[in-house]
């Protein structure tokens, strides 16, 4: 949570954090910020002190709707700042942060330094930055541990409520896809096809799914996976356009939408097969959904999260799969970790990889996801459940969106 932040810079020995780019689809400025058409800024917190933001002039009744101290960058004007860096416009940037650090009282220190800009630019700025002004030392965090990452974790009622409401909008968009499959005319051969009577192609059904995210207000910024037969073997391929919507092969639709602007994702999978499905098929993915179940049932109050993954990998073995607890980085079976934390990001701690710390655990407050998978894309199939849970201040686990685990999806105008 926000109030985390001092605690965790002060274990860190931070004196001041440094957030740079836009408001928007920048996490780290988001979480202070709340959003906004803010572009191109800066936020300076030192450690015991509100955040103030650093904004372009024609971007200031944005910068002051976040509600934080603003100041503009027009304080500190860029053609003087050019002649005294002889034209060089990195280091004018340089030149402008540190008087910047000074009006705020900060004359040296640790400064973490964070934020989505552009890599070259920033790097150049900051080289300089570092030369003229030697007396501050400039800190780059992993992003998976930062102090964001750790402030984030721990999420407030109001983070979990646009959470939940994203999870309602991906179960409706969900909805409104298998309704759509489901009343599609069927070719002899078992390929589905679209309103002109052509064969449905794997794209256009993706077309439609980006439409009815954007109708309901969310977007998706890092895409989301919807594939078929093969590709549903692989976990992360999001599908051949090209392929063709067929009866009876295994859809993995892996959708993750977050709130325009780039607020809270949502995460969510389901597997199905249209029309029927074979005998082999059926039997992976009542394994999936018994783990799924069972892991459901068992979840406990700040137990570490990789327990679980270890769970789901013996009780994969058992059933003849191959799984990470005894085969490095396998390609069939059980072949990524269970799950991760959601929020600002789509992934966040808490992690439940095997080599992570037992510091990583279902703790009041965090927002996982619970994915168990089994993946075997020579036999053109593939199976994953997921959602997303959380762990309520009394401890309870908590399923913020609901929907059903069919499998087979009955096709309206079809017959077997």
């Amino acid at each position: 949570m926000k109030s985390d932040f001092d605690a965790l810079m002060q274990a860190r020995n931070l004196d001041a954090l440094l957030v740079l780019g836009s408001a928007e689809h920048n996490p780290p400025m988001y979480y202070f910020t709340g959003g906004g058409h803010v572009s191109a800024a800066a936020l300076i917190k030192k450690r015991g002190e509100t955040p103030i933001l650093f904004y372009n002039d024609m971007e200031r009744d944005e910068a002051a709707k976040t509600g934080l101290p603003t100041k503009s960058f027009s304080a500190y004007p860029f053609m003087d700042l050019m002649k005294e860096a002889g034209g060089d416009q990195a280091l004018a940037g340089a030149i402008r942060f540190k008087r910047m650090f000074n009006d705020l009282g900060l004359m040296g220190g640790r400064v973490g330094i964070y934020g989505h800009v552009e890599l070259g630019s920033a790097f150049g700025m900051l080289t300089h930055f570092q030369r003229i002004a030697p007396e501050f030392e400039l800190v780059g965090e992993n992003g998976m541990d930062s102090v964001f990452i750790r402030a984030m974790e721990t999420k407030e009622a109001s983070e979990v409520e646009r959470i939940r409401n994203m999870g309602r909008i991906t179960t409706e968009v969900v909805r409104q896809t298998a309704d759509y499959l489901t009343s599609c005319d069927v070719r002899e051969d078992e390929v589905l096809l679209n309103e002109q009577g052509q064969p449905l192609k794997l794209g256009e059904v993706k077309d439609k799914i980006r439409l009815w995210v954007a109708e309901r207000g969310a977007e998706l910024p890092e895409g989301f996976i919807f594939a078929i037969g093969h590709d549903a073997g692989v976990p992360h391929s999001t599908g051949n356009p090209e392929d063709l919507m067929r009866l009876g092969q295994t859809i993995v639709y892996d959708i993750y939408p977050a709130e325009a602007g780039g607020g809270y994702f949502y995460d969510f999978t389901r597997t199905w097969s249209l029309g029927y499905a074979t005998p082999e098929a059926q039997e992976l993915y009542d394994q999936v959904r018994g783990i799924f179940n069972k892991l459901w049932e068992d979840f406990d109050l700040n137990v570490p999260f990789k327990q679980y993954q270890r769970i789901t990998c013996e009780y994969f073995e058992s059933k003849g799969h191959k799984s990470q607890l005894n085969t490095p980085a396998p390609t069939e079976g059980y072949v990524h970790s269970l799950g991760h934390g959601v929020g600002l990001n789509i992934h966040e701690r808490p992690f439940s990889g095997l080599m992570t710390g037992d510091d990583q655990r279902l703790a009041p407050g965090v927002v996982v996801t619970s994915e168990p998978g089994l993946y075997y894309p020579e036999k053109g199939m593939g199976f994953r459940i997921e959602d997303t849970f959380w762990v309520r201040p009394d401890g309870r686990m908590e399923m913020l969106a609901d929907y059903p685990y069919d499998f087979v999806l009955p096709m309206k105008k079809w017959k077997k």
